[in-house]
């Protein structure tokens, strides 16, 4: 019995000095504080934190940190002589710092903020909030990457449209010039046929002299232009015939012999249309058919046209591309239809550089003609075309442009 009893009392004895670390951390065992301690996992290496109302331990696999009397153990270190620890930081007295590091393996340490007598906040390893800042700055500069593409995207549009316009721009400038300097080249190798026919004819004009032109609208008309170009061929005379393009096809002959014997064909539009109440793609198809259908027959292009009735307005000036040529004595043939009427309204009035309107469609102004031309040689007047005139006058003819006399 005595052998037992010794051998209870040293187990007991050995019970006590195992304890004794426990009940120094930790005066206030048994008190009604110590229900409300628990054990907080902070760290990926199992290290705990004891919280509690009491002045708090750290304690990391089963190391602890006492603030007995500014000792520490083999694994603590106390904040008596300033030494950093590794493992937990204590502070002299037994009391905790407001910041307890626990550090497990190389894990970043746990911050335990308190009121200097017990844990109450702990946060491990950055996690958290952390890792927010660098989620939302990435969204916002994905946001900022799209709103740059777009407005690049919209930027490079907007130049590629720009860029497609001046191109557009570009090219009908250059086809417009395009097509001007070959008219121009045309004219004038129209104008040196016309003077090769007339040199051949033997004929000349003298610009010291006074001189008129004859004009007559409306044909061709067989019965009363060939009776007129006889006459004009009997004094040396040439007119200009300004003819409708939809009559030239029935009567090529006499289109071909104007052309033969000097006088000039010239453009009235296709179907006789006031142009001033067309539109632009009108106007233009009114005109380049009527240049089309007379070259067909006679090989030779006009170079100058009349409107119709003489109407015109911006939009007819811009779009006919040939120069125009109105009058300044209006015989009004197409109206009286009277033979001396028609004389009368000429030879009472005329003057060097004038031109002169008449019909080819009446039989009263072929009978006009009859006494018209041999009173104009007789009194010295030269009988010549537009062309010729212009040219005799020092005029260049300009496309888009209105000319009533050559004074």
């Amino acid at each position: 019995m005595r052998k037992y009893g010794k051998i209870v009392v040293a187990m007991i004895g050995a019970a006590c000095l195992m304890a004794q670390p426990v009940w120094a951390a930790a005066p206030d065992f048994g008190k009604p504080g110590w229900e409300k301690r628990d054990w907080v996992d902070v760290g990926q290496d199992n290290s705990m934190v004891w919280m509690g109302d009491s002045p708090g331990t750290a304690i990391a696999e089963g190391q602890v940190a006492r603030a007995e009397g500014g000792q520490a153990d083999s694994q603590a270190s106390g904040a008596e002589g300033g030494q950093p620890d590794s493992q937990a930081a204590v502070a002299e007295g037994g009391q905790a710092d407001s910041q307890t590091a626990v550090a497990g393996g190389s894990q970043p340490p746990a911050e335990v903020a308190g009121d200097g007598q017990g844990a109450s906040v702990i946060t491990v390893g950055g996690t958290g909030q952390q890792n927010a800042g660098p989620a939302a700055a990435q969204e916002e500069a994905e946001k900022a990457a799209q709103e740059a593409a777009r407005q690049a995207e919209e930027a490079a549009a907007q130049e590629a449209a720009r860029q497609a316009e001046e191109a557009a721009a570009q090219e009908a400038a250059r086809q417009a010039e395009e097509a001007a300097a070959q008219e121009a080249a045309r004219q004038a190798e129209e104008a040196a046929r016309q003077a090769a026919a007339q040199q051949a004819l033997g004929r000349t004009v003298d610009p010291s002299k006074p001189m008129v032109a004859l004009t007559y609208d409306d044909g061709p008309q067989p019965s009363v232009g060939n009776r007129i170009m006889d006459c004009l061929a009997q004094y040396g005379g040439k007119a200009t015939f300004f003819m409708v393009g939809e009559r030239v096809g029935s009567y090529a002959t006499e289109v071909k012999r104007m052309v033969a014997e000097g006088h000039e064909v010239a453009n009235h539009s296709m179907n006789h249309k006031y142009l001033q109440k067309q539109g632009v793609a009108e106007i233009q198809a009114q005109v380049s058919r009527c240049n089309d259908a007379i070259e067909a027959v006679c090989g030779v292009r006009p170079r100058v046209m009349r409107l119709p009735g003489g109407g015109y307005n911006s939009t007819v000036l811009a779009n006919t591309h040939m120069p125009m040529i109105q009058w300044n004595i209006d015989t009004l043939d197409w109206k009286t239809r009277n033979a001396q009427q028609t004389v009368n309204s000429v030879l009472g009035k005329v003057k060097d550089g004038d031109i002169i309107l008449m019909h080819e469609l009446y039989g009263a102004t072929g009978d006009a003609s009859m006494t018209i031309i041999p009173e104009l040689t007789k009194r010295g007047f030269q009988l010549v075309t537009i062309s010729e005139m212009a040219a005799a006058k020092g005029y260049s003819l300009e496309a888009g442009k209105l000319y009533s006399s050559f004074r």
